[in-house]
């Protein structure tokens, strides 16, 4: 085999080893851990809200220009078609028309370079304690907004994992209701069941094929959802990794704890008790609005004066010059006190959220821990309720197997086994979703 074959080997090897693990990273469970991180780092709202972040962190720097210098550079050429016009050249100005005359050139040219250095401005320093807090205000958000996507991933998780669970119990009673058909069937041509025994497990296998395919979609769209928060395109496909298994069940915390951890830790909190502090700035600025502000301001001008646009014959004399600027507000039509009231009056509306969040918090708190201790004692009911559905069935199989009991029972005794299985499904989905509820109501990611 010469060097060349070896080589086109060697790179189809290589190829095709690259496609496999593509394909096997591609078909990677999805663990429920794993897709929180994917939504922290690719979940769209939560990049725009970092964009957000970042608005705020140039408006800092907005903030700060305010006690900067500020240097400008400009330049004009004009020509004049006569030449430019002065009067009282005479000195005379006792009649009524005063003498002129033209002189100068007809092009004339300058260039300009002003600085401008504030001294002293009332509305630097609250503009920058503003910008500052908005910041902070921004990455409460953008924390915010983070938790609440990763509640969404989680409750989005596992319902996909309750739905498919579902689906695997009914495609198992589905398969048991075929198989009473079947017997039905065998027995009514024997001549030892009745038609309406056979028409009753006809009607049940009939019943549960379109819940059966409810499920399915529902799976479907909970896969597109899922596929959205966490930023994956929807046509890749996805398993996911966890199972739906009983949870150690933790003891209840304390109500007091949870609401202090709340207050500490939740980000929306944090975001509505920022808001008065920067509502105060707001009322510092406009309060500055009224105080005269000083600066200091210097500027260098070359101009020159030709003919027939010949610049580069003509003279360039500068005139550089600097000097102390102040402005001092008189009167702005009341808009400034009216600014000033607007904000003490949005500082006023920005406490009263800021309380009642934290006493629709207290409400919170306490609904979550009682749906949390209540789905707790609901898990070991609705379990014990399963396995005596349980053997029950097979206790009535049994019976029925051997002509003890009738088609009628052994149907009961299936509907009771799938309602007590979806019900105990039920308790554990509401149990997670509990505490996917104090994990958001606390503040925590749970990533």
């Amino acid at each position: 085999m010469n060097d060349k074959k070896i080589f086109v080997y060697t790179l189809i090897a290589f190829v095709g080893l690259c496609l496999v693990s593509y394909a096997v990273q591609a078909q990677e469970p999805l663990s429920l851990q794993k897709a929180v991180s994917l939504a922290i780092t690719h979940n769209r709202e939560v990049k725009a809200a970092g964009v957000g972040v970042q608005q705020s962190a140039q408006q800092v720097r907005v903030a700060k220009s305010l006690t900067l210098p500020t240097v400008t550079a400009g330049a004009q050429a004009a020509h004049y078609f006569w030449l430019p016009v002065f009067f009282g050249l005479d000195g005379n100005t006792s009649n009524d028309k005063i003498a002129y005359g033209r002189f100068g050139g007809k092009d004339q040219a300058a260039a300009t370079i002003a600085v401008v250095q504030p001294i002293y401005n009332a509305q630097a320093a609250p503009a920058l304690r503003s910008a500052r807090l908005q910041e902070k205000l921004e990455k409460a958000s953008l924390a915010d907004r983070t938790v609440l996507i990763a509640a969404e991933v989680k409750q989005t998780y596992w319902q996909i994992v309750v739905l498919h669970e579902r689906i695997r119990l009914q495609e198992e009673s589905l398969e048991r209701n075929r198989k009473a058909l079947e017997d039905a069937k065998s027995l009514l041509a024997q001549g030892r069941a009745l038609r309406v025994d056979t028409l009753r497990a006809y009607t049940s296998v009939k019943n549960l094929e379109p819940d059966l395919l409810k499920l399915s979609y529902a799976m479907e769209v909970g896969k597109l959802q899922l596929k959205v928060l966490i930023g994956l395109d929807s046509l890749q496909d996805i398993r996911l990794a966890d199972s739906l298994v009983v949870p150690g069940v933790a003891a209840v915390p304390v109500e007091s704890e949870i609401y202090s951890e709340a207050i500490r830790s939740r980000p929306d909190l944090q975001a509505l008790a920022l808001q008065p502090q920067i509502d105060d700035q707001r009322i510092a600025l406009t309060t500055a609005a009224r105080k005269p502000a000083f600066n200091a301001v210097g500027q260098y001008q070359v101009q020159t004066q030709v003919n027939r646009f010949n610049y580069l014959e003509g003279y360039y004399p500068s005139v550089p010059f600097v000097g102390l600027q102040v402005s001092v507000p008189l009167f702005s039509g009341f808009s400034n006190l009216a600014k000033t009231q607007q904000a003490k009056l949005g500082k006023q509306q920005s406490i009263l959220r800021r309380d009642n969040a934290y006493e629709q918090l207290k409400a919170e708190v306490h609904q979550v821990l009682a749906d949390l201790q209540e789905t707790t004692a609901r898990i070991q009911t609705r379990l014990t309720v399963k396995e005596t559905a349980q053997l029950s069935y097979d206790i009535t199989q049994y019976r029925y197997a051997r002509g003890v009991a009738s088609r009628l029972e052994l149907t009961d005794a299936e509907l009771a086994l799938t309602a007590a299985q979806s019900n105990y499904l039920e308790a554990i989905y509401d149990y997670l979703s509990a505490r996917i509820a104090l994990d958001k109501t606390v503040g925590r990611t749970g990533e």
